[in-house]
């Protein structure tokens, strides 16, 4: 008997090792990417981390970007771009890292810029909004690009400030890697996350968030002129709004906001609602109700592509 009970609890050990190591190789549990809190950003990813997640490479580099490596002041001869952001511009687990938007832009602009280099550098991290992506500016700059892209999108218009609540008690921003990739799965599949009552106050945010976002979005612009690069605002649309009947009431009414204030600042202004409302089945560009898939990437990197050139 006793040597059928340590067959079945060796036939175990061995089965929860090949379901660690299958988690671990296929999916990349156990590997999550990190974060850390920041007073005035909020939270931002851990610099110099790598993982593959579902399949997808995932390389952060030491300014916290969705980048390789850099040096903090480019080269004479190089065309730097900052792209500032949120999910949509990171890509998530589910876009490779050289299919990210800003991937693509690099890639595009260098093949047609043979005589310098190109760099299209990525600052952006999970549900960031204008005021996180403001904090991340005046943390570490500019990094002397020629032009800096603020990607948004109808949701960041109601924003709420930066916090730094989330990290290590969220279980989509996690402060450390588990011990387990088996862990992992539970925390995130089976376990029920915790409510955070603080953020829970947090979001539901009095005043004017609109007017309190456009303002970090004018600094950020204000900001740019100060630093000699040029600037431009883009916003997607959530799925939903394609098509009938549209954006809710509340959105259209901060839409029109958005483009009276780009028009007052003089901001160059990229609205893809109606670009996407323009072609077939812009439905395909999606991954979920918000984020890009690698065609809604292409299609955003294009168009800011032609933005840059002026076209």
């Amino acid at each position: 008997m006793k040597e059928v009970i340590i067959v079945i609890l060796a036939v175990l050990l061995g089965l929860l090792i090949a379901i660690e190591l299958g988690l671990r190789s296929l999916f990349g549990f156990g590997n999550p990417l990190v974060y850390i809190g920041d007073e005035q950003i909020g939270y931002l990813l851990a610099p110099n981390q790598s993982t593959r997640r579902m399949g997808n490479q995932i390389d952060i580099n030491e300014y916290s970007m969705r980048s390789a490596p850099i040096q903090k002041l480019p080269q004479p001869s190089t065309l730097r771009v900052l792209l500032l952001g949120d999910s949509i511009a990171n890509g998530g687990w589910w876009i490779d890292q050289k299919n990210t938007i800003s991937s693509l832009l690099m890639a595009s602009l260098s093949s047609q810029n043979h005589d310098e280099e190109v760099e299209v550098l990525n600052a952006s991290a999970n549900s960031w909004g204008p005021r996180n992506e403001l904090a991340y500016l005046q943390k570490f700059g500019n990094f002397q690009a020629q032009v800096i892209v603020l990607l948004i999108n109808t949701d960041d218009l109601f924003a709420t400030a930066p916090t730094s609540l989330p990290v290590g008690r969220d279980r989509n921003y996690p402060n450390h890697k588990p011990p387990l990739a088996i862990l992992e799965v539970l925390q995130r599949y089976v376990f029920k996350q915790k409510p955070i009552p603080e953020l829970e106050v947090l979001q539901n945010e009095k005043g004017d968030r609109v007017g309190i976002n456009l303002e970090a979005i004018s600094k950020i612009h204000s900001f740019a002129q100060k630093n000699n690069s040029q600037f431009i605002l883009a916003m997607t649309p959530l799925l939903r709004e394609i098509g009938e009947p549209g954006s809710h009431d509340y959105e259209i009414i901060a839409r029109k906001r958005l483009s009276d204030f780009t028009k007052a600042e003089k901001i160059n202004y990229i609205d893809f609602l109606p670009q996407f409302n323009s072609i077939v089945n812009p439905q395909g560009l999606y991954q979920d109700h918000i984020h890009m898939n690698l065609k809604g990437n292409k299609f955003v990197s294009e168009v800011i592509e032609r933005c840059l050139r002026g076209t």
